[in-house]
């Protein structure tokens, strides 16, 4: 991956509070687990970035690199990578997701 990829990878974590790096956009997810982290997002109330991998390849590779998880969609809160649909729905289910989400409004 190269650096210009890698540095706006890191600005859009480190300026925004939460992003999504998603397939398609928070209004048209491109693929169910982007749907799902969408759903999880807007049921928490919170007001997230979503970053569209689909329109830029070198975001949606470097992506992968940037937090050695080999999948989309991926959280991150405060600058934290949290993980994918999965643990994003694992997480919401136990309360951690709620917790974490009270932490960062205050």
């Amino acid at each position: 991956m190269s650096d210009a990829v890698q540095q706006r990878i890191d600005e859009l974590v480190k300026n925004n509070d939460v992003v999504l790096f998603m397939k398609g956009t928070a209004d048209f997810p491109q693929c169910g687990f982007s749907m799902r982290a969408v759903q999880i997002l807007r049921a928490l109330g919170t007001p997230f970035v979503d970053v569209n991998v689909l329109e830029d390849f070198e975001i949606r590779q470097g992506i992968k690199t940037y937090s050695d998880w080999p999948t989309i969609p991926q959280l991150y809160i405060k600058g934290e990578f949290v993980g994918g649909s999965d643990i994003m729905m694992q997480m919401w289910e136990s309360g951690a997701l709620q917790e974490m989400f009270g932490a960062a409004d205050s």
